[in-house]
């Protein structure tokens, strides 16, 4: 990718995952840009960019994953600071985008928070968010910049292929992700399954109801979302599909958020080999062994890439496209 090193080109790396931002520049041959991220006694964030801009396309990776407010103001201020010191453009790379949940007002007088992350990256200055598998694909109507939704699926898709299970049946595990294993079956050429979860009425001593979709028996299922937080959904769907004569579980996901709880929960579960991507960094503590994780920095590095070289992104949103 040598054509990637022309002296108008900057990659910074923030703190929510900079071993991935270190892992791209790797791939596209480049070094990361100086910057230093602080704090006053306070807890105030200042940045300090420690190299010229003036004119260049930059991007700036930061996913805005647990400290989710932290790693949002250090994104914001350093937009910031790249505006004030003449940046042409300002590339936001967030692989996990926080607050992607709360899209619509699913009680009265709740907000939209999405839409107000969106209004504030725009009003810092950012000229283009690219991002990896949004919780809601329609948050990019809230944007009135261009905004690049990769896929990660494909990315796990492939992985399963290597592997070469055999009788595989893709499983939703709630209706939320049907079209995202929907795809994933057409790839694997499997058939699809669906859990189907009911809650009981409020103030109703009646259990959640689960019903699967599809025939399991005696099947290896894999489970498929975009993201774990609490592991309740993810796990109660294992549990669902071993009663109902699953003979193994796996399950794959984008972005690892992974409560506390969660950990223990996906320890105790019957799932076999849980996998995701790194967009975002895990901690140690975080870490089990059936635990595998993939790299989305090749699938980002492409995308940067084609913008900078202003070749068409397009064939990267198609499931079959492989790196």
């Amino acid at each position: 990718m040598n054509n990637l090193l022309k002296n108008d080109f900057r990659l910074f790396a923030l703190n929510s995952n900079q071993e991935l931002a270190a892992e791209m520049a790797q791939l596209l041959g480049c070094r990361l840009g100086e910057c230093s991220v602080t704090q006053f006694s306070d807890g105030e964030i200042q940045i300090n960019i420690d190299e010229s801009v003036r004119g260049c396309d930059v991007y700036v990776v930061q996913s805005t994953s647990q400290p989710v407010n932290t790693h949002l103001m250090e994104l914001l201020i350093m937009v910031d600071a790249l505006k004030r010191a003449s940046a042409r453009e300002i590339n936001c790379v967030i692989p996990y985008f926080g607050y992607s949940r709360q899209d619509r007002q699913a009680r009265p007088r709740e907000p939209i928070t999405a839409k107000l992350v969106a209004n504030l990256l725009e009003a810092a200055g950012a000229t283009r968010v690219i991002t990896i598998d949004l919780h809601s694909p329609q948050l990019q109507g809230f944007f009135d910049i261009p905004v690049d939704e990769l896929r990660g699926a494909p990315i796990l898709a492939h992985y399963y292929e290597e592997k070469e299970l055999d009788d595989i049946v893709v499983v939703a595990p709630h209706k939320g992700s049907v079209t995202r294993a929907r795809k994933m079956a057409s790839e694997l050429h499997t058939p699809l399954a669906l859990i189907d979860k009911r809650e009981p009425e409020p103030d109703s001593s009646e259990e959640i109801e689960i019903n699967i979709i599809g025939q399991v028996e005696g099947k290896v299922a894999i489970l498929v979302d975009d993201l774990i937080n609490t592991a309740d959904t993810i796990t109660n769907a294992a549990h669902a599909l071993i009663n109902a004569g699953a003979k193994e579980v796996y399950a794959c996901v984008t972005h690892a958020v992974f409560l506390e709880s969660a950990i223990v929960k996906i320890e105790e579960s019957p799932i076999k080999e849980l996998v995701f991507t790194n967009s975002i960094k895990l901690s140690d503590d975080k870490k089990l062994a059936k635990m595998t994780t993939l790299s989305v920095a090749p699938l980002l590095v492409e995308a940067i890439r084609r913008i900078h070289n202003e070749d068409p992104v397009s064939p990267l949103f198609e499931f079959s496209y492989h790196l």
